[in-house]
């Protein structure tokens, strides 16, 4: 399946480019001299467009293909990592970090490559699939965030943002095999004609209760997964460690998210998801609760960064598995997208939020309390979900 390895390794250079935009929010504030919350609100508007754009990516994936789609994404994501060192106000913050960048990492982003994977892939096997794939964004946060950050030692920060954009070109070959031929664009320009719109999807997702409490339980992943993104580098010092424990805790998160993510993308085919994504929260919040009553060391943080990075995107898996189970693959690049939407308006928050706090109250700790509380709320959101229980699974005759 050559096609989920490319998925995989171009969500890795995806990922792993974004993710390695944190180590940057410092040496931006100092640079612009703009304040922590202002360089924040862009990392946060960065967030929320990467969300809208999942759904506006995967529309046009779902009608002219994926590999246009995710070609544009790796142009925008090399120029905007280009120009963010010419960046000296919020506006060209927002351009280079946010449109640009975020815009171009939502295009070749999850709801694409999630979807171009599961139309390829049977049903009985898109699970563990979509798990490799999710897998790929993480060996990407793991590998490019270290090295990332041994650029800016090495080179300074200009350098390393140029030799990330030239790490996204590089990536640009990966996408051949997602070109679709005409016969596959015939076929689905028919199946659509005859069975369903687009405009129909939709409107059957926003009346289905489950589709509904599925993207409040994703607005809650968003927080959680932006805030510590954006911020592990800020409380890591405010914790007085150096910064490079705040980018090994980032790569730890990426590794152990691996193991995540295999892990839940194997139990995708054999346990509901429901349950998968309620126990999945659940941990989140006990492992936060934790930390704050925990000695702040350079071992306790690695080791939170483990528990954290195990639920960190293993989220992913089986959201993408209830939106192809309740309403099928076709328009799964859309209807995923939708649920990404709602994923980024919680990072947008948690993003923002982060900068704020900080700059009023000289610590994250309330943050940390909303953290826990939203972890709660996900954890008991998606338990009325109406989803079958998954066929019994027959040994071989």
């Amino acid at each position: 399946m050559p096609f989920v390895a490319c998925a995989a390794l171009l969500l890795a250079v995806s990922f792993g480019a974004r993710q390695s935009m944190a180590l940057f929010l410092s040496t931006l504030n100092t640079t612009t001299g703009l304040g922590i919350a202002t360089v924040s609100l862009a990392f946060a508007i960065g967030q929320l467009w990467w969300g809208i754009t999942q759904p506006i990516a995967g529309g046009f994936a779902d009608k002219y293909g994926s590999a246009r789609v995710m070609l544009t994404g790796a142009l925008m994501i090399a120029l905007g990592l280009a120009l963010t060192p010419f960046a000296t106000n919020l506006p060209m913050l927002v351009l280079c970090i946010a449109i640009l960048g975020a815009g171009g990492a939502g295009a070749l982003g999850p709801s694409v490559m999630m979807s171009a994977v599961a139309r390829r892939i049977s049903e009985s096997q898109r699970g563990m699939a979509t798990g490799i794939v999710n897998a790929g964004g993480s060996v990407g946060q793991f590998l490019i965030v270290p090295l990332t950050q041994a650029m800016i030692s090495g080179w300074g920060w200009m350098m390393a943002l140029w030799g990330l954009s030239a790490l996204t070109l590089l990536a640009l070959p990966l996408i051949a095999p997602f070109r679709r031929t005409m016969a596959e664009a015939a076929a689905s320009t028919a199946s659509t004609a005859v069975s369903d719109t687009l405009g129909h999807a939709i409107r059957r997702a926003g009346a289905d209760p489950s589709f509904l409490l599925l993207s409040a339980g994703f607005f809650v992943c968003g927080f959680h997964v932006a805030f510590i993104a954006t911020h592990l580098p800020g409380v890591v010092e405010a914790c007085g460690l150096t910064p490079a424990v705040g980018a090994w805790s980032l790569a730890t998160i990426g590794l152990f998210n691996v193991v995540g993510s295999l892990t839940v993308g194997w139990a995708v085919g054999r346990y509901r998801m429901k349950y998968l994504l309620s126990g999945l929260y659940a941990t989140r919040g006990i492992a936060v609760l934790i930390f704050l009553m925990a000695p702040k060391t350079e071992l306790v943080m690695l080791l939170f960064a483990a528990v954290i990075g195990a639920t960190y995107l293993s989220t992913v898996p089986p959201t993408a598995g209830l939106v192809a189970k309740l309403h099928g693959p076709r328009f799964m690049a859309t209807l995923f997208g939708l649920v990404m939407l709602s994923h980024q308006i919680g990072g947008f928050l948690g993003a923002w939020m982060g900068g704020k706090v900080f700059e009023a109250t000289g610590s994250y700790d309330w943050v940390w309390y909303v953290d826990i509380a939203l972890a709660v709320f996900a954890a008991l959101v998606h338990l009325p979900i109406r989803e079958a229980a998954p066929a019994p699974r027959t040994a071989p005759a």
